[in-house]
């Protein structure tokens, strides 16, 4: 390697020859130099850099000191070589710089060597680190607690008390140090139980841990929901005076909400006055997983209104609690605002949003979030690919959907799931299966989302035994043993098909108890088939597992007043009024101008009510014209034809379609999204409008989507 010095400046030859003697000679040197050459990646520059670089510079410039290295090899001093470690971000420039320290004779300098065995360690190479600590002479209690911590963070427990067992043998006691590597070790390898289990003995063998100790050891703790030691950890904070150390509240806030203790959440919060990004986003995370969507918001906002410096993090983890509580407005309306604060969003942020804009059919927002993705491209990232689908599918543009799907690079299986459940939520059903076994063609493996996405679009398009295949293929070729979903789209898929003895016979069948969502699919095929019995029986079991769930009661008087059976939709009636329930109102969103309207059933607050309201009567009084009768089967109670008409005439998706209709230039498409499941009453009404109007209709309810044109639905009235 010595030898390959032909491209220096001829003044500085002598400078190399004067150095080459200085090298250690002999064999094992030869080798390790030889080492040396290899493993420095080779360079096609025909310059060799400078013999006498700087030390920072070499420090800077890791690429630098492998050709210095390559070409011109001598004993750096014992203070260049740690510079160069403590800057070396890769193994094999470590390995070489090791290899230098030991044909210089520097290997054993303790300073050398506790670099060397420091940077293997940050390096994730503990082997190695591992023979760089067996060879040094002097081993103090920092060399153990590097390694300790090193092995720790692999989490491999068993080797880091052997290490600390053998450190007490050795005559060198553990330190507070060393006991927060191991618990903090564990912890960021996932090992959080061994991590607890670290944190118990460190206590009980005397040692009082810092706030870097504890905030390590909450986090372990709120992993495993050890809710009483996390509280133990608390007294001791508030005893050792760190309670308003600022990784120690945000590490509390942490542990709390991890634990499902909202209220401790914020009383920490409170407490502490810490007004800062790290507990602010503590702070959503903690709430969000509780559920307290409201309180998070009113946080957010006294974060944002005293001027804290909120980071990309912060407003994608609001925004993600929302999206994630049903906040789908507030999360587009955050989304917004972060943007106006000069905040971009980054490959997390987009995923995260993506589905508040499918929920509510923002296909405008979502497109900008698509160009956006584009200009940054976050489009190779497969999740943000993956929501994409997704988006597009739920606004109704699986077509779009597939484009994108098409585009993925690298595709993984939430790619697959979103393009087949896109397919599937808009009952094409072919479409699904072929992508299915491309999919295993592939040699992506399917998994228990995929089955239900496939089973739920043979139930859609009435592919009864081409769902029953898909089931039993699950168990029998992938070895995939059935959830609750899947028996829930098989009871769906036999239900649709009138089936009903025999979906009822495999809700018998199944090896656990069925759930609500079971039992809910079994009554709504007792709906459309006006099967009361098994209504009853179904309904009976879903009180008994979801009592306050107020749509169960009303399917139940929806199939009873079908029947004309009023005393049985009195009886349903009564039962919600003594409970205290009320009927779900149903609502609808369409998106008008980049805009999202909500519109809400027997709500009248719009600004543009009136002219709905005066649209509706006219497409009422052309229905009516052309022999259009309102199907009054869907109205649940005993009341006079007019005031059923009425009541018809005012449900959510009529309401934003007729919005659309005044608000949009003839022959545009409308799109709605409904909270419910849409009424027989108004899937005629939207046949007979998107033939009257001249235009496509989707809507989006709780089961799929359905597309009106020239007065067709592409359900084919199967739903």
């Amino acid at each position: 390697m010595l030898s390959q010095v032909s491209s220096i400046h001829p003044e500085k030859k002598k400078q190399v020859s004067s150095i080459r003697s200085n090298v250690t000679t002999g064999a094992p040197s030869s080798k390790l130099l030889e080492s040396i050459n290899q493993l420095a990646p080779s360079t096609n520059q025909a310059n060799v850099p400078t013999l006498m670089l700087k030390k920072k510079k070499m420090c800077q410039h890791s690429n630098t000191l492998l050709h210095f290295l390559r070409h011109v090899s001598f004993p750096p001093d014992a203070h260049l070589l740690p510079s160069a470690l403590k800057s070396c971000h890769a193994q094999p420039l470590a390995r070489a710089l090791h290899a230098a320290a030991a044909v210089s004779g520097l290997a054993e300098d303790p300073f050398v060597a506790s670099s060397l065995l420091h940077t293997y360690i940050r390096l994730g190479a503990t082997s190695a680190a591992r023979v760089v600590f067996e060879r040094m002479p002097d081993k103090s209690v920092v060399g153990w607690s590097a390694l300790i911590a090193g092995y720790s963070a692999r989490g491999d427990a068993e080797v880091a008390w052997g290490l600390l067992e053998r450190m007490r043998s050795a005559g060198v006691e553990p330190n507070v140090i060393t006991w927060n590597g191991l618990v903090s070790g564990l912890n960021r390898s996932g090992s959080a139980l061994d991590a607890v289990k670290a944190l118990v003995r460190m206590h009980g063998e005397g040692f009082l841990p810092d706030a870097t100790g504890v905030s390590c050891a909450l986090s372990a703790v709120g992993d495993v929901k050890e809710v009483s030691v996390g509280e133990q950890l608390h007294g001791y904070v508030v005893k050792a005076g760190c309670r308003l150390d600022q990784h120690v509240v945000t590490a509390l806030i942490d542990m709390y909400g991890k634990c499902g203790r909202a209220d401790e959440i914020s009383h920490v919060f409170y407490e502490s006055s810490h007004m800062d990004v790290a507990s602010c986003n503590a702070l959503v995370a903690g709430l969000s997983r509780n559920a307290q969507v409201s309180e998070a918001l009113l946080l957010f906002s006294e974060f944002v209104s005293r001027g804290v410096e909120l980071n990309v993090v912060s407003w994608t983890s609001i925004v993600a609690c929302c999206v994630q509580n049903g906040k789908d407005l507030e999360a587009v309306d955050l989304f917004r605002k972060m943007q106006s604060k000069g905040i971009e969003p980054n490959s997390v942020t987009i995923p995260c949003v993506l589905p508040a804009f499918a929920n509510v059919a923002a296909l405008m927002h979502g497109r900008s979030a698509h160009c956006f993705s584009l200009r940054k491209g976050f489009l190779h990232d497969v999740y943000v690919g993956s929501a994409l689908v997704d988006m597009y599918a739920k606004c109704g543009k699986v077509r779009y959907a597939r484009t994108i799907f098409d585009a993925i690079p690298s595709k993984n299986t939430v790619s697959w799931n979103a393009i087949i459940g896109g397919y599937a939520m808009h009952g094409e059903a072919a479409n699904a299966v072929q992508l299915f076994c491309l999919m295993q063609k592939c040699k992506q493996k399917p998994d228990l989302v995929t089955f239900t996405c496939v089973i739920s679009a043979c139930g859609q398009a009435g592919l009864t035994e081409e769902g029953r295949h898909y089931f039993n293929e699950m168990q029998h070729s992938h070895g995939i043993s059935p959830r609750m979903e899947h028996y829930a789209c098989m009871v769906t898929l036999l239900g649709r098909a009138g089936k009903l003895d025999e979906a009822y016979d495999l809700i018998n069948e199944m090896p656990f108890e069925p759930d609500g969502c079971i039992w809910g699919s079994l009554l709504g095929s007792c709906r459309v088939y006006g099967n009361v019995f098994l209504a009853e029986v179904a309904a009976e079991k879903l009180f008994e597992l979801e009592p306050e769930n107020t749509g169960n009661y009303v399917l139940l008087s929806n199939i009873y007043a079908s029947k004309k059976m009023w005393d049985g939709v009195n009886r349903v009636r009564d039962q919600m009024k003594n409970m205290g329930l009320k009927k779900e109102k149903g609502c609808s969103w369409i998106e008008i101008k980049n805009k999202v309207h909500m519109l809400s059933a027997g709500d009248s607050s719009h600004p543009m009510m009136t002219a709905i309201t005066e649209k509706l009567k006219q497409l009422t009084i052309e229905m009516s014209r052309l022999g259009f009768a309102p199907s009054t089967d869907f109205v649940l109670h005993d009341v006079e034809e007019q005031e059923k008409d009425d009541i018809l005439a005012v449900h959510s998706e009529k309401l934003a379609v007729a919005l659309g209709l005044i608000s949009t230039s003839p022959g545009t498409p409308l799109r709605v999204i409904k909270n419910l499941r849409i009424c027989g009453d108004c899937h005629e009404a939207m046949k007979f409008i998107s033939c009257f109007e001249g235009r496509e209709i989707s809507v989006r309810d709780t089961n799929r989507f359905h597309h009106f044109k020239d007065g067709k639905c592409s359900c084919g009235d199967y739903w």
